[in-house]
């Protein structure tokens, strides 16, 4: 299978980098802060979703915007500790593609991205966070807005995602969608393509964009 695009926009954690252990470690600490319960936890998701829609979802509203401070600080507090690493094809595939050609869209904040991304050597030209929208996925604001830095039609628009609500935002945005399973099940990612990670796929940059082909 091959896909033709213009412009490629990538999910940050669970796509190019993993920082599960430091997201568990993180939360973990800031529900038993703000003495929420494990079953309490447990009901909400977490994975690919604005630090503000997770609070909101906890706590009553006049705690929200301390509480998403409180998680910021945890976490960027914790990326110089390994809470960060590269996920396999990551380098190669980022590698292969002109900055102008590719945008890293992540619900995190603008803060916390940069820190992890930093941290693994990544400097995206254009980088759509948490703070630069108003609806976070699976609306299709932050790809959208990713989509017009880029001066990309949507239509000719990959994203490249590893959660539900990622995808649903691509979706929404008329873009084609790249599932990678490296945080949930195939069964689970409605995509146009599903693969295991970066590393499945290459890149060729045409005159006519980028030409994305699966590997084997």
């Amino acid at each position: 299978m091959k896909i033709h695009a213009h412009a490629l926009l990538f999910d940050n954690d669970g796509t190019l980098v993993s920082s599960l252990a430091s997201v568990d470690r993180c939360w973990t600490r800031w529900a038993a802060e703000y003495g929420i319960t494990a079953e309490e936890f447990a009901r909400v998701e977490l994975h690919g979703r604005p630090a503000a829609e997770i609070a909101t979802d906890l706590l009553p509203a006049e705690l929200v915007p301390q509480a998403v401070a409180r998680i910021e600080d945890l976490e960027v507090e914790d990326v110089p500790g390994g809470g960060v690493h590269l996920l396999p094809g990551t380098r190669a595939f980022l590698d292969a593609l002109p900055a102008e050609r590719w945008a890293v869209v992540t619900s995190a904040t603008r803060r916390l991205a940069e820190a992890r991304l930093d941290a693994v050597g990544i400097l995206p030209k254009t980088l759509v966070a948490a703070d630069d929208v108003t609806r976070g996925k699976p609306d299709p604001e932050p790809y959208l807005l990713a989509a017009r830095a880029l001066g990309a039609d949507p239509a000719h628009c990959v994203v490249f995602e590893d959660a539900p609500a990622g995808l649903a935002a691509g979706r929404a945005a008329g873009m084609t969608t790249v599932a990678l399973t490296t945080t949930h099940q195939a069964h689970e990612l409605r995509a146009d393509l599903v693969v295991e990670d970066l590393s499945a796929l290459s890149a060729l940059v045409t005159e006519r964009g980028v030409e994305i082909s699966a590997r084997g």
